[in-house]
């Protein structure tokens, strides 16, 4: 098991830049993709970005605007957020798992609690 804590959520401008950090705890950090998720009000939790190894996977809504990363050393994963939009609004959610299907929630294991995201128009 891996314990996950995110932060720094927060309410920025659109267009704005926000960096998300999740602190994952264990000694096999390596070994695990690292997701991010999120979930808007009313909707289902979708996939955002992933990194397995050193391997970045994104969704197509926020591919060239967003960059997720890992420091092995420091157990954390990173997702910079650039040019936010209003519907990038959500709780941010970090998981992890050693997993097949890189953008399929139920396939990660491991949950933090979630940081809020609100980009303002």
């Amino acid at each position: 098991q891996v314990q996950l804590v995110e932060s720094g959520g927060g309410l920025v401008q659109t267009g704005g830049s926000l960096r998300l950090s999740c602190a994952a705890s264990g000694r096999t950090f390596n070994d695990y993709t690292m997701g991010w998720f999120r979930q808007a009000p009313g909707k289902v939790r979708e996939f955002v970005a992933a990194i397995r190894w050193s391997v970045a996977y994104y969704a197509d809504s926020v591919k060239g605007r967003f960059a997720i990363s890992r420091d092995n050393a420091k157990n954390t994963v990173y997702l910079q957020m650039n040019s936010l939009k209003p519907e990038d609004t959500a709780v941010y959610y970090c998981a992890a798992g050693r997993i097949s299907r890189i953008t399929s929630d139920r396939e990660y294991g491991n949950w933090g609690q979630g940081t809020q995201v609100t980009v303002s128009s």
